[in-house]
């Protein structure tokens, strides 16, 4: 049987929605592992790129460390001819008389050979005279830290020899030596230009020992190597461009640390810089490796997996997606049959069954409806007898709301009458015990005064508890009539009470709205100031205008109000711990009649940070149009 039910507007049928709720579950779990598994092949990779690197890397360090510990031994080799041509310049200096313009450097270059060259390097660290032009003239203090070097062997004593470095402008391999005059006047100084096998030697072994690298990584481009001038080591074709040299010279050399930089082509550039400086030798024969690697390469191989991830992922949402579509049309077929089954029921046919499918769970369910649509029609039955009872008793409900209103109401009143009578019996005994205590004031001494002036003070305490209660009630039971109340007579008239507490006030002309009630506000806050304060206590009121609102403030320089104490202050019965303390209702009233008035109140410090400077009570109060 199939109703003729209507679906219900904006609503989904159960099997879409139980396909869509499943999707929702599988397609971000197989977007999860998909995005997982390619983060995690990254970050092998990445890792895999990190490790060849770092080996590389050593790997370069250790061969052209190894390399430079070998041509240290040649250069160690030269020293003795060098130690003997310094003789010689050292002879021919004493010759002329400790003059080097006297001095035939030529004849001594000839003398050694011709390959050696001849330099005489005076206080300053400029090379005053030599046999090598392009360095005449040539100023050491322009390199500081080689300016140190000669000035400290100028004035010594030794021999010292330098290893085998690139000459600075044309890169020339040379190997130096140098003896001061023993007057310490001059640095003399040969340079030795070894035969062409050794420049080649120094060259190819240079290259050799770290190009090797670049077919052993695969993501590594190339390898250039830098003297500490700039100039690339072992290579004759053209020189690096100014930004490299600048680099290596303004950057790496003077930090003595590695250095790295990417581009936006997918390259990471790396220079690493190789300490070989000796502290036996003056010059610095350290080098810096730039590596090229390619990271694109990484990239391209991420980018294919990612491809390929996508592909599998789409492929298996499909599959899913049919296989859940399946599965929930087997699920919802018995539900809609019970559905359309429930609704002939629901049009009033209570002796309808619903069908019995093959399905447990749904059978279960089947005779649980038909178990409930059977307990519906005698519920229906009782509900029909019931009716009566019910309206007999709504009938007489509204009398007896009618009563018990009218009974509350005249509680109410006889509750307000005796406390009339009861406030003002109280306050009339308690003015008559004060007036009696005020004449046995006059005539004690001793013990027996101070006992009644306790009892006078716990009879104002009384009197001041009942103008709280009467107050209170008054605040409750009246609905607020606010009008333009100007704030001047009010404040000066409660600080006429106060005749023997010191009290500044500028005076005021601001206009407020509220109610004759006003004055309770500067009873309390002027009256606990006075009271808290101390024997000494000063007292300052304070009105500013702030737009709409006016702003004023009871400041007085006693012991001031703890931090813990200013959330709660406003709240009743939070007196203090003192025998001065009230029960609490002072600024509670205060904070009823401010919130009253359409203002706000609340506690601070006289000196902001530091309460044992006093107290300040700030409120705010609409002012008058």
């Amino acid at each position: 049987m199939t109703s003729a039910r209507a679906p219900v507007p904006g609503t989904r049928p159960f099997a879409s929605t139980l396909i869509i709720a499943i999707l929702l579950i599988v397609i971000p779990a197989i977007g999860f592992l998909s995005v997982y598994d390619y983060v995690q092949a990254e970050a092998r990779m990445t890792s895999d790129l990190a490790t060849l690197q770092s080996v590389t890397e050593k790997s370069i360090r250790e061969s052209i460390t190894d390399t430079d510990a070998g041509l240290k031994l040649f250069d160690d080799s030269l020293n003795l001819r060098l130690q003997r041509g310094l003789t010689l310049f050292l002879e021919e200096y004493e010759r002329a008389g400790g003059d080097p313009s006297q001095m035939d450097l030529f004849a001594i270059k000839r003398e050694l050979g011709g390959d050696m060259d001849l330099y005489v390097i005076n206080q300053s660290g400029v090379v005053e005279y030599t046999t090598y032009p392009p360095d005449q003239g040539l100023d050491f203090r322009e390199m500081p830290e080689f300016y140190a070097e000669i000035t400290r062997m100028r004035l010594g004593d030794e021999f010292f020899p330098d290893r085998v470095v690139y000459e600075r402008a044309t890169g020339q391999v040379r190997k130096y030596a140098y003896m001061p005059t023993p007057d310490h006047r001059y640095l003399l100084e040969i340079g030795l230009v070894p035969g062409a096998f050794v420049e080649e030697r120094n060259r190819l072994r240079s290259q050799q020992s770290t190009q090797e690298f670049v077919a052993l990584n695969p993501y590594l481009e190339s390898i250039r190597v830098y003297d500490t001038f700039g100039n690339p080591v072992g290579e004759t074709g053209e020189p690096p461009d100014a930004e490299n040299r600048a680099l290596v010279t303004g950057t790496v050399i003077p930090g003595r640390a590695d250095y790295e930089m990417r581009d936006d082509r997918g390259r990471q550039v790396r220079y690493l810089f190789i300490d070989l400086k000796d502290p036996d030798y003056p010059s610095d024969p350290s080098v810096v490796v730039e590596l090229t690697y390619n990271t694109a390469l990484i990239q391209s191989q991420l980018d294919q997996m990612l491809y390929y991830r996508a592909a599998v992922a789409t492929l298996a949402i499909v599959l899913c997606s049919g296989i859940i579509f399946l599965v929930a049309r087997r699920l919802t077929r018995p539900i809609e049959e019970i559905i359309d089954d429930v609704d002939v029921i629901a049009q009033g046919d209570l002796d309808h069954t619903v069908r019995t499918s093959a399905t447990r769970e749904v059978m279960r369910l089947e005779r649980s409806i038909n178990t409930m649509v059977a307990s519906l029609k005698a519920g229906i039955r009782r509900l029909q007898d019931s009716e009566e009872t019910i309206r007999e008793y709504s009938e007489n409900l509204e009398e007896q709301v009618e009563e018990r209103t009218a009974e509350l109401q005249e509680s109410t009143e006889k509750a307000n009458l005796y406390l009339d009578i009861m406030t003002h019996d109280i306050k009339n005994a308690t003015n008559t015990a004060s007036l009696y205590a005020d004449l046995l004031l006059e005539e004690l001494e001793g013990e027996p005064r101070n006992y009644t002036e306790k009892i006078q003070r716990s009879l104002g305490k009384s009197t001041e508890i009942i103008r709280n209660v009467n107050t209170i009630r008054q605040i409750r039971e009246e609905t607020a009539v606010l009008r333009p109340i100007a704030l001047d007579p009010v404040i000066r008239s409660e600080i006429g009470h106060h005749s023997d507490v010191k009290i500044t006030y500028p005076g005021s002309t601001a206009v407020v709205l509220a109610d004759d009630l006003i004055f309770e506000i500067f009873t309390n806050l002027i009256g606990n100031a006075a009271k808290f304060g101390g024997p000494a206590v000063e007292i300052a009121v304070g009105v500013e205008d702030e737009g709409e609102f006016v702003l004023v403030s009871v400041e007085d320089t006693g012991p001031g109000i703890p931090d813990e104490r200013k959330r709660s202050l406003f709240n009743r019965f939070s007196g203090g711990e003192s025998e001065k303390s009230g029960r609490g209702l002072g600024l509670y009233i205060c904070r009823m009649l401010v919130t009253r008035y359409g203002g706000t109140i609340r506690a601070e410090d006289r000196v902001e940070g530091r309460p044992e400077c006093g107290a300040a009570i700030r409120l705010t109060l609409r002012k008058a149009a």
